[in-house]
């Protein structure tokens, strides 16, 4: 590789990076995460189409380089719950546990996307040959269940209000872009799609809403949510305070 395509890659993950910081290159170093690029192989996916559908053999992790991905599961009577939207930086992956094999939700995706793949079987070897590799992937696997784990209790605990000032608050910390007036959602989002988070109507997200934005909590300007009083928010579903749940667990 010349000199010229090495700065143009460096510059890409420094932006990959930079616009989020979240993202799973965060709990490597430099080199492990190195290590970790040399197994993926490119893979273009347009809007619309489908990394993989629920019940599909596993076996793949995807690391997006840039675009959106929806991750959806299903419910027996047809009811679509979203569970996360991931961007450039993140990881689409189901965890291999010897029993299972299949994939437990959908990947739908949202913008065009740039991905890195990679074969579990050759994680696996990596995994067994670099110790320090290793323990920083668990240290990453164990965020993520902790995220998991996070939405449950806000889902379960808080009622349809704390689910959602728990989502509005993950999509803050994950596409928030902080300004004079308090927190703009730059990720565009239907009340029907919001719905979807929290496992309720569209009617009664549409209500809860018009409740915060009277209270002067959020406000809603050209489609997208401004976060007015993030305290406020974090009243309604007892948000921990850091470091009890960093932003790291925090997002959506």
């Amino acid at each position: 590789m010349g000199l010229a395509m090495r700065e143009t890659a460096r510059k890409a993950k420094n932006e990959v990076r930079d616009c989020n910081p979240l993202g799973v290159r965060h709990f490597f170093t430099e080199e492990q995460f190195v290590r970790l690029e040399e197994l993926m192989y490119p893979k273009r996916a347009e809007a619309g189409s489908y990394l993989f559908w629920e019940g599909e053999a596993a076996g793949k992790l995807y690391y997006l380089r840039s675009g959106k991905v929806k991750l959806r599961k299903s419910t027996a009577e047809g009811k679509d719950f979203t569970l996360s939207i991931l961007q450039a930086g993140d990881m689409v992956w189901e965890p291999e546990n010897g029993m299972t094999a299949a994939y437990s939700f959908s990947a739908e995706v949202l913008e065009p996307a740039e991905l890195g793949v990679i074969q579990w079987r050759d994680l696996e070897i990596l995994l067994y040959r670099h110790g320090d590799f290793a323990v920083k992937f668990m240290n990453w696997m164990a965020i993520v269940h902790r995220i998991t784990d996070s939405k449950f209790r806000d889902l379960l605990l808080y009622g349809k209000p704390g689910a959602l000032a728990s989502t509005l608050i993950r999509l803050a910390n994950s596409y928030g872009v902080a300004g004079e007036e308090g927190i703009r959602i730059s990720l565009k989002l239907t009340n029907a799609e919001l719905a979807d988070f929290i496992g309720t109507s569209r009617e009664s997200v549409n209500r809860m809403l018009n409740g915060l934005k009277e209270e002067g909590t959020i406000d809603i300007r050209k489609g997208r949510i401004h976060i007015l009083n993030l305290q406020a928010l974090r009243r309604i579903c007892r948000c921990p305070a850091c470091p009890a749940c960093p932003k790291e667990v925090c997002r959506i």
